[in-house]
This record gives structure tokens, sequence and C-alpha cells, in this order.
């Protein structure tokens, strides 16, 4: 009895971990959308780990490093109109362990020149107390 106890809690303390973790990215998702609506791309990429092994796939293929990964950003959505009103939704959330997640979701970009859209799987990972995505696969 004592044991079924012990294995109780320690699954309940792992389950109100996995739902704060959950709540934090989120979170995250939240703020660089509200960044990327506000035209301010360098906030939005606060989200994206600040290293040269960022790996970011979409449709030209493999881009490495954040620096790189924000000037893509920069050429491909140079203005407001272009990088109009930014909505994701959210399919997955998925605890890989207890310092990675997958996430897997849409995202639309409401535009004046023509409305855009597609999907996106995420590799988020907690580096020093804080979730960032380490690869981005956008199509």
């Amino acid at each position: 009895m004592k044991y079924r106890f012990v294995i109780l809690f320690f699954l309940k303390a792992i389950s109100f971990q996995a739902e704060a973790q959950e709540t934090e990215i989120r979170a995250l998702l939240q703020k660089q959308t509200e960044a990327w609506n506000r035209g301010d791309i360098e906030d939005f990429m606060e989200g994206y780990w600040k290293n040269d092994s960022l790996m970011f796939i979409g449709k030209s293929g493999i881009t490495y490093g954040w620096q790189q990964t924000l000037d893509n950003y920069k050429r491909g959505y140079p203005d407001k109109t272009a990088m109009g009103q930014l909505t994701f939704t959210l399919i997955e959330i998925k605890r890989l362990s207890s310092k990675y997640y997958s996430v897997v979701g849409r995202w639309n970009l409401k535009r004046t020149i023509g409305d855009i859209g597609g999907h996106y799987t995420l590799l988020m990972k907690k580096i020093n107390g804080v979730w960032v995505i380490i690869s981005d696969h956008s199509s």
C-alpha cells in the first residue's frame, strides 16, 4: 500500500510538471504571434535558440543559425503588408522528455496581398530554464 501511494504521488508530480511545461510552451507561441502581428520580427525570433546550430527547414531548404534565420525572415517579410496577421493553430504538443517537446500545428498569414499558410513541426528544448525552438520545419 505504501509503495502504491509513492508511485501515485510520483505520477501526479510528473503530470503537474508536464502541464506547467505545456503552458510555458503555449505562452511562448502566443508571445511570438503577438510580436509578429506588431511587425516585430526581432521579438518574434526571441522564441528561437540563439545558436549557430538552430535549424530551420522551409521551402528553400535547410538554414542553420539564429542570425541567418532572422535574415531570411527579414528578406521574406520586409514589411507589415508582407507579414500580415499570424495565427497559429496547435494540433499536438507532445512531451518527449523533461527537456524536449514536439509541437505540430498550422500557421496562417492573413494578408491584403493574399493569404498563405501551411504546417509546422517544432522541436522545443528547455535551455537555462527557458523553452526555445531548436528546430523548425515549416511548409
